[in-house]
């Protein structure tokens, strides 16, 4: 038991080392996250389309034992450029075993959003800007009400966007790649 929680520690601690790619890496995968995103969800592809900002997180990683955490890099693009670099990190208690890795894009839908996250020292959702988990209804379309937000955020994996998951909690902050 030790040995695994000893494991699990190592792995969530080590996320941020493990992650430290450099920029053509990190923007190699926000590119191939993004065809991803496409071909999951042609509704989400519309709407990044029409978003001020994207902000892209390829690969979060989450793991805990009882006690968890997950970690990330990612780029924000505007106008299909990247513009910075941020990381989105996030701690939890309660009952948790393993360790999953997932993607998540956050679009900021109105230039008022996009400024108000940019210009933030360290942006939390839930805090600093509600993010509105968007679901797919019928025939692959977005829920009226969802797209209307001016933050909207999708969680996805290799096979599919992902539910009954939240960005809550997590904190976003730029970095210097």
């Amino acid at each position: 038991m030790k040995t695994l929680l000893a494991a699990v520690c190592l792995a969530v601690c080590a996320a941020p080392l493990a992650l430290a790619e450099s920029k053509i890496e990190l923007d190699a995968k926000v590119q191939e996250a993004r065809t991803q995103f496409a071909k999951h969800t042609s509704a989400g592809a519309e709407l990044a389309a029409k978003a001020h900002g994207v902000l892209v997180f390829p690969s979060v990683i989450k793991a805990g034992f009882g006690v968890g955490g997950e970690y990330g890099e990612g780029a924000l693009q505007v106008g299909g450029k990247t513009v910075g670099y941020y990381n989105i990190a996030a701690a939890s208690i309660g009952l948790q075993l393993g360790a999953q890795a997932r993607s998540e894009i956050i679009l900021f839908m109105t230039a008022e959003a996009l400024r108000k996250f940019r210009d933030s020292e360290g942006w939390k959702a839930g805090v600093d800007g509600s993010v509105a988990l968007a679901t797919l209804g019928a025939g692959g379309s977005i829920d009226t009400d969802t797209a209307k937000k001016p933050i909207i955020g999708f969680i996805f994996s290799g096979k599919g966007l992902m539910y009954n998951l939240t960005f809550e909690g997590s904190k976003i902050t730029k970095i210097d790649k």
